[in-house]
C-alpha cells in the first residue's frame, strides 16, 4: 500500500496537462518544479543542518548550460552535460567548504550563488560581447512538466531509499553531532560529500530543464536568489527532515507565492519575509510534526 498509493498519485499527476489551460499548466510546473528543489535541498540538508543557499547556483548553471549548448548537442546530452558540470562543481565546491558549521556555510553558500552569476556576467560581457541566449527547443510546456514530475519522483524515490539505507542514517548522526558521529567511525567528509553531490545534481537538472520556458536567458533572470529562500522556506515549512514535508510545503507555498506576486508586486517580498520568521518560530520542525505533537495530546486528554 505505502507504494501503491504514490504510484496512483504519480498517475493522476501526469494526466492533469491534458486537462488544464495554460495558465494551469504553467502552475503544474511551478509546483513541480518547487517540490523538486525542495525535495533535493532537504536531501543534503534536512538531516545535516547545513542551511544551505546555494540552489540558485546550481539551478541556474543547469539553466545557462542549455542556453550555451541548445544549438549544437540533442537535448539528452544537454542533460548529460548539466549533470556533470553540477556534479564537478559541488565536488569542488563541497571538497573546500563542507568542514565550515553554522552561520560560516550559510555565508557562504549565499555568496556562491552571486560568485557564478558574476562571473557568468563578466565572461558573456567581455568575451561574448553579448549579455543574455536565446533557447531554442522543440520541447512543449507539457514535456517540461512530465520531465520534472518524474526528476520530482525520482527525487523522493532517492530520498526515501537513503533514509533507511546507511547513508540515511549517518546523516542524522551528522545532524546530530558532528563530534559523536566522527567518534561512531562515520567518514564525515565522504558523507556529506555524497549527499551534497546528489543533491546538486538534482538541482541543476531541475534548472535544466526548466530552462526552455524562458526562451530567453540571462545571468539575472536564472541566478535570482529567491528562488534559494523559497526553497529553504518550503522545505522547513513542511518539514525538512521527513519524506513527504517539502513537498507538503512547496506546493501550497509556492500557490501563495504565485498570488501575493501579482497582486502585491512592489510588496510581496515583505510578505515573504514575514513569511519565513513565522515559519521558524510557529512551525520550526515544519507541520507534519507540529501536527503529530498536536494528536498526541489529544491522545493523552482522551
Amino acid at each position: 500500500m505505502r507504494l501503491i498509493l504514490p504510484l496512483i498519485c504519480l498517475a493522476v499527476l501526469a494526466v492533469l496537462p491534458l486537462h488544464f489551460s495554460d495558465y494551469g499548466l504553467g502552475l503544474l510546473i511551478g509546483a513541480a518544479t518547487y517540490v523538486t528543489l525542495a525535495s533535493a535541498w532537504a536531501l543534503f540538508s534536512g538531516h545535516t543542518h547545513y542551511i544551505s543557499l546555494a540552489t540558485v547556483a546550481f539551478y541556474g548553471a543547469g539553466a545557462y548550460t542549455v542556453a550555451v549548448l541548445n544549438e549544437v548537442l540533442p537535448y539528452p546530452a544537454i542533460l548529460l552535460c548539466a549533470a556533470v558540470i553540477g556534479g564537478t562543481l559541488a565536488l569542488i565546491v563541497g571538497l573546500s567548504t563542507l568542514r565550515l558549521r553554522g552561520v560560516y556555510f550559510v555565508i557562504f553558500s549565499f555568496g556562491l550563488a552571486e560568485l557564478i552569476r558574476q562571473l557568468i556576467t563578466w565572461y558573456e560581457v567581455n568575451v561574448t560581447g553579448t549579455l543574455g541566449r536565446y533557447i531554442f527547443l522543440d520541447i512543449t510546456t507539457r514535456q517540461i512538466y512530465w520531465q520534472m514530475l518524474a526528476l520530482g519522483a525520482a527525487t523522493i524515490a532517492l530520498t526515501a531509499w537513503i533514509m533507511r539505507a546507511r547513508l540515511g542514517l549517518a546523516l542524522r548522526v551528522i545532524g546530530d553531532d558532528e563530534t559523536v558521529a566522527a567518534h561512531s567511525g562515520v567518514n564525515l567528509a565522504r558523507v556529506k560529500l555524497i549527499a551534497f553531490v546528489l543533491s546538486s545534481v538534482i538541482l541543476t537538472l531541475a534548472g535544466a530543464i526548466t530552462s526552455p520556458r524562458y526562451v530567453y536567458v540571462e545571468p539575472s533572470i536564472v541566478f535570482n536568489p529567491t528562488v534559494s529562500f523559497l526553497t529553504v522556506i518550503m522545505a522547513l515549512l513542511g518539514g525538512a527532515n521527513r519524506l513527504w514535508g517539502p513537498a507538503l510545503g512547496a506546493v501550497p507555498l509556492f500557490l501563495v507565492f504565485e498570488f501575493l506576486s501579482s497582486n502585491f508586486p512592489d510588496t510581496y517580498p515583505i510578505f515573504l519575509g514575514l513569511l519565513f520568521i513565522g515559519v521558524v518560530f510557529v512551525v520550526p520542525d515544519g507541520l507534519i510534526s507540529a501536527a503529530e505533537r498536536l494528536t498526541r495530546r489529544g491522545q493523552v486528554r482522551a
